[in-house]
């Protein structure tokens, strides 16, 4: 996980979102139009076809308006229904690409949070540059051990996962051993919110802070920090990550998106560049860094006493 709670952020997409969760939808409905035309062409309707599978007649209407998504088994079965089965293969890569573009945490994290966390060492093995925007949370590759086990933390109580906490949070760190990598090049964009909020203790959000300005000063490390007196040009609706200009990855409440449509890549990329012009780098960053410490350090010392 590249980024925030035990997921990677947890951000709300805007309203008017025209890529990401709209694509989902728009593909679950082209998924589902192609299921009536087969039921159709059959010449059944929606209560035969349920009961020659056993199904409440519910669940055909619901897969033919995109409102549920199928598995294999209710391909290959409505396929076989419906004396369509040279349909099959083609409605299952149909499935598999929905499923890799709209990932629920509840099946990603079923077996616990540390196997995501290996999943995305592929991606950041082949991955040379690295563009990550957040509006709430530290990115995940700058963590500290302790705001990160906050992280998790968060995401297992909200799904009711396995608790591998400790597990997560070695595995987080060791992924963070790619920062000091050469050929990698990492540009970070953060709002000042995302260094204020309180999603952890004042004295470990304390060492978070000093732990940006350390890896602030990495050659190959660019922090920009948006200051709450910045004019934006682009609006901050959630955070998202860049790898390279394969992978666009972001985080909602639900699932995660991953999305690799061209216009999709452009997009984003378009949006970070806007982002990452009116944000500010090296001393500027690191002067509004320092100012929330200030303003946390006495938090910090009402908790220690």
């Amino acid at each position: 996980m590249p980024r925030g709670i035990a997921l990677t952020g947890g951000m709300t997409l805007p309203p008017n979102n025209t890529s990401g969760s709209s694509n989902v939808h728009e593909a679950r409905s082209i998924l589902g139009k192609r299921l009536r035309e087969l039921r159709l062409s059959s010449g059944q309707s929606g209560r035969q076809l349920a009961e020659s599978l056993s199904w409440p007649p519910s669940k055909v209407s619901k897969l033919e308006n995109g409102r549920q998504t199928p598995t294999d088994d209710d391909l290959r079965g409505w396929t076989a229904a419906t004396d369509s089965l040279d349909e099959t293969e083609a409605l299952l890569a149909s499935l598999h690409t929905l499923e890799v573009q709209h990932a629920e945490w509840q099946r990603i994290l079923r077996t616990g949070l540390r196997p995501h966390q290996q999943e995305l060492v592929s991606w950041d093995q082949k991955t040379r540059l690295f563009r990550a925007f957040e509006a709430t949370v530290i990115p995940g590759l700058l963590q500290t051990p302790e705001y990160a086990r906050a992280r998790f933390a968060e995401g297992i109580r909200r799904f009711k996962l396995p608790n591998d906490i400790n597990e997560a949070v070695a595995g987080r760190v060791q992924r963070q051993d790619t920062l000091y990598r050469p050929d990698k090049r990492f540009h970070f964009v953060l709002t000042e919110a995302a260094l204020r909020f309180r999603l952890c203790a004042p004295d470990v959000m304390l060492g978070q802070l000093d732990r940006l300005i350390s890896l602030s000063q990495l050659p190959n490390v660019r922090l920009g920090i948006v200051g709450f007196e910045t004019q934006y040009a682009t609006s901050p609706w959630h955070g998202f990550w860049l790898y390279d200009n394969d992978r666009v990855l972001i985080e909602t409440l639900s699932a995660e998106l991953d999305l690799r449509q061209p216009q999709e890549i452009e997009l984003y990329g378009s949006a970070f560049e806007q982002l990452a012009a009116v944000a500010s780098y090296g001393r500027s960053a690191r002067a509004i860094i320092n100012r929330v410490m200030e303003d946390l350090a006495p938090d910090s010392a009402e908790d220690g006493a």
